[in-house]
């Protein structure tokens, strides 16, 4: 095999006959040796090796682990995702206990045994190739959905949907509580369409007064009224050739609902004050958390808009309604939270976990956004506590089928999908809390068409 089919491993030990010795172990390998840390570091920057083994017990001083100690937290900060195992004397089990905790992978203790130590670079090389497929997937150019962190089977569908509807020009109704990402599908779908690169124009018919919506919708020419010292182009006049999201579409007035289906009909504008005729040429996504239905029996919303606007319906479900999606979508919020505080949050604990994925989440992902970063900034240690979330009790019981059958694929299923954040996708971990074997595990993943980036 030539080195550039072999995976690179950096050995960095100080010691002459244990380089001979390992570098003759692992020749299945791309082994490069280091004797101190600027050569580990040199060889760092030149190799990128995805599995580093360190001997902590580096000169000047091999009796103390600090050279070492120090030699770690360098070659981690240059290149964090490495899997680096730290290698130590008999006595040293604190020190490597320490270099666990400052970012190592795992640790073994001299006197070297290769196959031992065999087993654990290999198991280091696989969870690495995981890892950068799982950023190969996520960083993918066109994104179907960006943005969105999903595993449940109710937004997998749906996302499946938005890909199919948003090549068309179809105009796009969502409905869903408040705090459930309406906005960020709405994005999805101008990304995913032909306008992807013309503007993206949002407006929240709730967040505007009633009296100065029209203007912020189609504009005014000058002198149309007290104050209109120039003349202004609307919102809809901006995503002109791109899509406009018109949020709370539920509490448009009466008057702009007539305004509205008239443009929908002739896709020309008035300005306030005007009296030319203007094409807009866009694509129209609307949301709400109202029940439209229930307003037009009410008297509250007009039919025939409802029926122009609803071309294509999309209902989101809420967080609650997602099995899987909450513990994900806090793992990432914390992530994106410790790094903009500046904290080394790195997950969860177990009763944590739990108390996010059976929390009711009456506020939905906005809710859940809010809580994590709270806990984040008052967490005093690496793992967020139930205490830190501020919760509370979760009220109400999970409804779940009779038959037997259903009800073991369902628990096993949700079990496999909790172990794998609990674990943060080390496949080891997982199948170590899960009580079974790597092999069995895969066939579970095969089983529940689970992927082990997190997709499904």
């Amino acid at each position: 095999m030539s080195n550039n089919n072999k995976k690179t491993l950096l050995i960095v030990e100080d010691d002459p006959g244990l380089q001979k010795q390992l570098k003759w172990s692992f020749e299945n390998y791309q082994t490069i040796i280091a004797g101190d840390r600027q050569e580990a570091i040199a060889a760092l920057r030149r190799y990128q090796p995805p599995v580093v083994t360190l001997d902590l017990g580096l000169p000047p001083d091999p009796a103390n682990a600090s050279e070492g100690l120090a030699a770690l937290k360098e070659l981690l900060e240059l290149a964090p995702e490495t899997k680096i195992i730290v290698v130590t004397g008999n006595d040293d089990r604190e020190i490597a206990v320490q270099a666990v905790a400052m970012g190592a992978y795992d640790f073994y203790q001299k006197p070297i045994d290769i196959e031992t130590l065999t087993l654990i670079i290999e198991r280091a090389f696989h969870l690495r190739a995981l890892e950068q497929e799982n950023q190969r997937l996520s960083n993918r150019a066109d994104e179907p959905l960006d943005g969105m962190i999903a595993v449940s089977e109710p937004m997998i569908k749906l996302a499946r949907m938005v890909e199919k509807i948003a090549p068309s020009e179809v105009t796009t109704l969502l409905l869903g509580d408040s705090g459930t990402g309406k906005e960020l599908l709405a994005r999805a779908i101008h990304n995913l369409s032909q306008r992807k690169d013309k503007p993206f124009i949002a407006v929240n018919s709730a967040a505007i007064p009633e009296n100065l919506l029209e203007s912020e919708l189609f504009g005014y020419e000058k002198g149309a009224f007290t104050g209109a010292v120039k003349q202004t182009k609307g919102k809809i006049e901006y995503a002109n050739k791109g899509t406009f999201f018109l949020d709370e579409i539920g509490d448009l007035p009466m008057a702009l609902q007539a305004k509205l289906l008239r443009f929908l009909q002739e896709r020309t504008i008035e300005r306030i004050g005007g009296r030319t005729e203007i094409p807009v040429d866009i694509r129209i996504v609307c949301a709400t958390h109202q029940n439209l239905e229930q307003l037009i029996i009410e008297g509250r919303f007009r039919e025939d808009l409802y029926y122009r606007l609803s071309e294509i319906t999309i209902q989101i479900p809420p967080l609650r309604e997602r099995e899987g999606d909450a513990i994900v979508i806090a793992t990432a919020f914390a992530k994106r939270f410790s790094e903009q505080q500046h904290k080394k949050v790195k997950g969860f604990n177990r009763e944590a976990a739990q108390l996010i994925e059976h929390y009711h989440w009456p506020g939905n992902i906005r809710e859940l956004e809010n809580k994590v970063k709270r806990a984040v900034i008052m967490s005093d240690g690496m793992e967020i506590t139930a205490q830190d979330l501020e919760l509370g009790e979760v009220n109400g019981e999970i409804e779940i089928p009779l038959n037997l059958k259903e009800v073991r694929s369902i628990a096993e299923s949700a079990a496999i999908k909790r172990a794998l954040s609990y674990s943060d996708y080390n496949i080891s971990q997982t199948a170590k809390l899960l009580g079974v074997t790597r092999p069995t595990l895969y066939t579970l993943f095969n089983k529940y068409d689970i992927q082990i980036n997190g997709s499904s």
